[in-house]
């Protein structure tokens, strides 16, 4: 089992910054991929960004790609989103979720094993 814990969001306005943060605990040396997902109200869950916990591949929706970045620090064991140039549409409750399966590629596309409980981002105009 792997445990995901958010942290970083909040409230801010457009053209701001947020840093979300994601604490795994268990048996995360078990999982390949590790990623970002939003789901806002009324509207489908939508992968932000991926990465393989091997290093690199990272995976962006084309909706944030140039203006967030996935990032991982083994060490601490925490997977980051920074997040700038914010906009409205960013608002979204944001979920940290992990998967040990590898099919040669990490994305957004299928779902995660393991998910977090979520971190609210609301920006405002």
């Amino acid at each position: 089992q792997v445990q995901l814990v958010e942290s970083g969001g909040g409230s801010v306005q457009a053209g701001g910054s947020l840093r979300l943060s994601c604490a795994a605990s268990g048996d995360i040396y078990s999982t390949v991929c590790m990623g970002w997902f939003r789901q806002a109200p009324g509207k489908q869950r939508e992968g932000v960004a991926t990465v393989f916990t091997g290093g690199g591949r990272e995976t962006y929706a084309d909706s944030v790609k140039g203006r967030f970045t996935i990032s991982r620090d083994n060490a601490k064991n925490t997977l980051y989103l920074q997040m700038n140039s914010l906009k409205p549409e960013d608002t979204a409750m944001y979920y940290c979720a992990a998967d040990p399966d590898w099919r040669g590629y990490c994305s957004s596309t299928y779902e995660y094993k393991y998910r977090g409980q979520g971190t609210q981002v609301t920006v405002s105009s």
